[in-house]
């Protein structure tokens, strides 16, 4: 859709025709990807004295991190490392859900991409959260993710008949433990249904877990206090970070699974002599920049980049109209009365911020390209290479405003915001290492002449003072 504040009706049109076509493509390759799915058939029953339950959940649209910086956690395509490490007969593999942020076109190619993830990460469940489920029901995907992936949700219509829980058995030993994973929502329903959302206890060794949507303190202590049946509660994260609220091997073990897919929760169940037969634990384990990529998630991650380019989601970037008529004229209109500036910033590592973007494919992307030209959110700023290639990199009016009048009156005006800060780009999660070294990344930019010191105070023993 065009989200220009102005647009003809044949402008609009067009617009409408593209995005039709853009989501019948897209849901086409969903469609052909789900279609050569099967749900993972019965493994053979092993032997074994430790279970494992992976986690993940809040990836936000996150599909992998930027690139900008070294240090970076996340990525789809080195999830497979961590959840690989352990046999598919020893595993389950769970996402708790929230998996984009937004409603933008982008924002929907990424809930298709996640969802063809998920099957080649080959996760046993996946809950949606309310946000989940009318995406899924707004794309026509959501009987297709049913079919081949084991889905969850607490907001499931009851058309299409989605469950609340999920339940699987594990040879532990000498024994069978029952997993049992529950989506409940704290909002609307009764707290006294969470019982009857798990089977009762029995000689058998159990674990449940209970995946909520909302939580706060009062929520979390009437669960912990009132629901013994309940082992692990899954809470909505607050930080990035997985974290663990409870004491080590309280019952229940309370914790979050972070965001952005940077970290993967692990819980741990092993064979133990007391009356419930299995002890409990939690760790994260970060999906750090040095694990391995895997081949299929680097390919899905391209098709998502083809999708992003055919969806010319450039154009469509909303922008907002300068004031008092100023404009974006490029760097090198500063050329002429700033040449040291010029030729000083030239040789620096933001004269030639595009040409990053088109070594890793990302130069269609927006939420990329932003932090890579001059003045995309403004109506005279960066289009595309084609339509303003003059605005590539981040120039002089990054910093300094956009500088039509200012070139016009021959500097006599001096430009004004928009002005572009250093955070605005080099957030903790892009750049990784700039805050509390910002005077070494300044030092890395530098591209003017420092000003001479100030000779009107003489100094003491200067030669002119005999």
């Amino acid at each position: 859709m065009n989200l220009s504040p102005t647009g003809t009706g044949s402008k609009l049109t067009c617009n409408m025709m593209r995005l039709v076509a853009c989501f019948c493509v897209s849901t086409l390759a969903v469609s052909c990807l789900l279609a050569g799915w099967a749900k993972p058939s019965a493994q053979p029953a092993q032997k074994t004295d430790v279970l494992t339950v992976f986690l993940t959940g809040n990836e936000l649209g996150e599909l992998k991190p930027c690139g900008c910086s070294g240090g970076q956690l996340g990525g789809l395509d080195k999830r497979s490392a961590i959840l690989d490490s352990v046999p598919k007969q020893k595993r389950l593999i769970v996402d708790t859900g929230s998996l984009i942020e937004g409603d933008s076109e982008q924002d929907l190619i990424k809930f298709d991409i996640l969802i063809q993830a998920f099957g080649l990460l080959d996760y046993d469940l996946v809950n949606l959260t309310k946000k989940d489920i009318e995406t899924a029901q707004n794309r026509g995907l959501l009987d297709s993710i049913g079919s081949v992936l084991n889905i969850i949700s607490p907001y499931g219509p009851t058309d299409a008949n989605v469950p609340v829980k999920f339940t699987k058995q594990f040879p532990l030993n000498d024994k069978i433990v029952t997993i049992t994973i529950a989506a409940f929502n704290a909002e609307s329903m009764p707290r006294e249904k969470i019982e009857e959302l798990f089977p009762p206890r029995s000689d058998l060794p159990s674990v449940n877990i209970l995946i909520l949507d909302h939580s706060d303190v009062d929520i979390i202590s009437s669960i912990t206090e009132d629901f013994s049946v309940v082992d692990y509660v899954v809470c909505p994260p607050e930080a990035d970070e997985p974290l663990e609220a409870s004491e080590p091997n309280e019952r229940p073990l309370v914790f979050s699974v972070g965001r952005f897919g940077r970290y993967v929760s692990k819980l741990e169940i092993k064979a133990a002599d007391d009356e419930d037969g299995v002890k409990l634990s939690f760790s994260a384990i970060p999906v750090s920049e040095d694990l391995p990529q895997n081949p299929s998630l680097v390919r899905l991650y391209k098709d998502y980049q083809q999708l992003v380019k055919n969806a010319n989601l450039l154009e469509q970037y909303l922008r907002l109209p300068l004031s008092n008529s100023l404009e974006y004229t490029g760097s090198k209109s500063c050329k002429l009365c700033h040449n040291y500036e010029y030729e000083k910033w030239s040789s620096k590592a933001h004269a030639h911020a595009y040409a990053t973007l088109e070594k890793v494919g990302s130069q269609y992307d927006p939420e990329c390209v932003v932090c890579h030209v001059v003045g995309m959110d403004y109506d005279s700023g960066f289009i595309s290479e084609e339509k303003t290639s003059h605005l590539k990199d981040v120039g002089c009016e990054n910093c300094h405003g956009p500088g039509s009048e200012h070139n016009k009156s021959l500097g006599i005006e001096k430009t004004t915001e928009p002005k572009s800060s250093c955070t605005e780009c080099h957030t903790p999660e892009q750049s990784v290492e700039y805050a509390g070294n910002e005077q070494l990344y300044l030092e890395k930019i530098v591209h003017w002449q420092e000003p001479k010191p100030n000779r009107d105070v003489k100094e003491k023993g200067d030669s002119n003072d005999l």
